[in-house]
């Protein structure tokens, strides 16, 4: 949720009837994404960034639409997700696979000759795209912190990048997805930048903390 001051472009919706000068962004509008991802760079938003933000929202809002993360997983990805929720290298595997998959789509509708709808199908790929980069940003973070072996899957995230990026980059500007493909561009630096400091971090830790095994050799989850 972001705290916007009353008078800033927004259509607001009150947060509190005693505190009428805040308005409250849900998470699902297209700004709050926007916020979110420039949130995520920086502590702060200065007023000037905060209102080219807004202005440029604004003026290509009636050719997006938002998405929220539950809209960018099928109910069969939502299962796979779970079944490897105590398994922290095969969960990264596997966002990156989903991850993949809607660049994947984006390349195919590139590379075919165009059609109608093609560039909201391409929006909308990307907007998949950002949320589903966003959650394993947000795993990452928490591996990080509670010090989860995901060694393995790390090298095998950095090449994906590579790939996510070039084919991100490859379709032609059009207002129906550029602000998407920003964001998209942006999550992807996000995840390099993480994704880089978690190898060194997990280097060292594990160096000095080896992790416990059982008689067979098999890691024993913390």
């Amino acid at each position: 949720m972001f705290v916007i001051p009353e008078g800033n472009l927004l259509l607001p919706v009150p947060i509190h009837p005693a505190r009428p000068t805040l308005f409250v962004l849900p998470e699902g509008n297209l700004l709050f994404q926007l916020l979110h991802h420039r949130a995520k760079r920086s502590k702060t938003l200065s007023v000037p960034r905060l209102l080219l933000i807004l202005c440029l929202t604004l003026s290509l809002a009636p050719a997006l639409r938002a998405q929220t993360r539950e809209d960018a997983l099928s109910q069969a990805e939502i299962e796979k997700l779970r079944d490897t929720n105590r398994l922290p290298d095969e969960r990264v595997l596997v966002f990156v696979k989903f991850l993949d998959e809607r660049t994947d789509t984006i390349r195919t509708l590139v590379s075919k000759p165009r059609r109608p709808g093609r560039e909201q199908d391409i929006h909308d790929a990307l907007e998949q795209f950002i949320s589903i980069a966003d959650s394993l940003e947000d795993n990452l973070n928490e591996y990080g912190t509670r010090h989860r072996d995901v060694r393995k899957s790390l090298p095998k995230l950095l090449r994906a990048i590579d790939r996510w990026t070039s084919i991100i980059k490859s379709p032609d500007d059009d207002e129906t997805y550029n602000v998407s493909r920003k964001l998209a561009l942006e999550s992807i630096r996000d995840l390099r930048e993480d994704t880089e400091h978690l190898i060194e971090d997990q280097k060292t830790w594990f160096a000095a903390h080896p992790p416990q095994k059982d008689a067979e050799g098999n890691v024993i989850e913390q």
